[in-house]
């Protein structure tokens, strides 16, 4: 039972599955940050300087009455909050990962289908072939 699962953890696909798996949490930490830290500051400026991880509803107050100015706020006092801004955050990286990975596969798809289509070169003869063509061809010509 060792051995197959030796041969099945080293196998190529399976090391190449976790490398993918591994650049993709740091892709996913990447387009998180381009979301919670480029793209919406600016969104929410535009929107009156609406902080969208700070967009919440309030469900059942805390042990201080609201209002709650940030999600942090409530959260401190045990209020029980409908956390919209941080769902919204969520799609818009699931929104840009997925898109990330469509653009990705379209390329690899792209590139397959020029390298398909490219017909194969014949190869030139190397100097050698040349030769032993050559005098196979004499040899044709003088025989009678």
């Amino acid at each position: 039972m060792w051995d197959e699962f030796k041969a099945v953890a080293l196998r190529g696909r399976a090391i190449d599955m976790a490398i993918g798996i591994v650049i993709g949490i740091a892709f996913g930490t990447v387009v998180q940050s381009l979301v919670n830290d480029v793209l919406m500051p600016p969104i929410g400026l535009l929107l009156g300087g609406v902080d969208f991880s700070d967009l919440f509803i309030v469900l059942r107050e805390g042990t201080i009455p609201g209002p709650y100015l940030t999600l942090e706020a409530a959260r401190e006092v045990g209020a029980v909050t409908l956390n919209v801004g941080v769902f919204l955050n969520q799609v818009i990286s699931f929104i840009i990962v997925v898109f990330s990975v469509f653009l990705l596969g379209k390329g690899l798809s792209q590139l397959q289908r020029k390298q398909e289509a490219m017909p194969d070169a014949p190869l030139k003869p190397s100097l050698q072939e040349q030769l032993l063509m050559e005098i196979r061809d004499l040899l044709k010509t003088q025989r009678p």
